[in-house]
Order: structure tokens, then sequence, then C-alpha cells
């Protein structure tokens, strides 16, 4: 049986739109990471635990499961196709917030998804979750990425030191955050 939660879908664009992800995304994800493992690998650290579909059916139970309050993920569709995955990680509800977590199949990148994506995400924060604090944590380097938190108006706060572990060395995060006060829909 479907539950309210399982249906959540959120309209970004007319071409556009996030909907809650389930196991049965297990597949499509799994591709795109396969496909765009190389590029993917740069920054991503769970990269290298996805050697099958059966590992992104288990992350995909885990975060689905009823119990897990911590994260709230969606997949990304773009023109009707599986994309990308984007999320809420780290809920904190008692001191009302989160991280946003993300990322998009090499061939949608430089197209906007990732920032009208993000950008709804913090509106459905803000305004749904009644959150105070949005963060986002990216490699350093990794500007395509920095580039989203800037354009959409967060505040670098520093660099978190020897944050992430990725492909077997540390490697430092520029953590950015967006209070609710200071965003402007």
């Amino acid at each position: 049986m479907k539950t309210a939660s399982s249906l959540l879908q959120l309209p970004v664009a007319s071409d556009l739109y996030l909907r809650r992800a389930s196991v049965a995304d297990a597949s499509a994800l799994y591709y795109l990471i396969d496909r765009d493992r190389p590029y993917l690998r740069r920054w991503l650290p769970f990269i290298d635990y996805s050697q099958a579909v059966a590992d992104t059916e288990a992350y995909l139970r885990h975060i689905s499961a009823p119990g897990n309050t911590n994260d709230l993920v969606f997949v990304i569709v773009h023109v009707q196709k599986v994309c990308g995955l984007i999320g809420f990680k780290c809920i904190d509800r008692l001191n009302k917030k989160l991280e946003i977590g993300y990322w998009l199949a090499e061939d949608k990148q430089g197209n906007g998804i990732m920032r009208r994506a993000c950008h709804t995400l913090i509106t459905y924060a803000f305004e749904k979750l009644r959150m105070n604090r949005v963060e986002i944590r990216v490699g350093v380097g990794n500007e395509r990425s920095s580039n989203i938190p800037k354009k959409l108006g967060f505040t670098l706060e520093g660099v978190q030191r020897d944050g992430e572990l990725l492909n077997g060395r540390f490697h430092d995060l520029e953590v950015y955050s967006l209070l609710r006060r200071e965003f402007g829909n």
C-alpha cells in the first residue's frame, strides 16, 4: 500500500520535477551511476560502494524505511527520465536545520537543473518543514557544485578540513548556509 509520503512529488518546471525516491528507482539510478562512474567518482565518496543494482536498492530501502527521519530523498526527473538524486540529510528537527545533498548525470550538467531543484527543496524546507537553516557542503575545487549555493544566495561559512573521505584520502569541504530570514523566494 502506498502512503502519502511515498507519493510526494514536487514540481520544479514544466519539464522537471522531484519525486520521492523508492526502491523501484534502483535500476535507473544504478544505470546512471555506472555509466557516469569516472565523472561522479571525482566528488562522491559513495560511488565505489555502488557496484550493483542491489547496492542502490539497499540504499533506497534504508532512506525510505519507516523509522528513518534523518533523510528525505528525491529522484530528479527531467523530460520524464530520472537523471539524478537530491535530498535532505542530517535532518535535525530540534534545531530546525538540515543539509541538502545532490548529484546529477553528466549529460544533464550546465542546464540549471540542479539549481532549480535545489531552489524547490529549499522552499520546501523553509515553508513545509519549517526549518531555519539549510546547509550545502561541497568538495573544495568542485566549482560546478559550489556555484549552486552561491547563485542561490548562500553564505560560505568556511572550510571543513578533512571533512570527507574521498577515493582513499581526506578532502576538505566548503560549508554554505542559508537561513530562513535570508531566503527570498
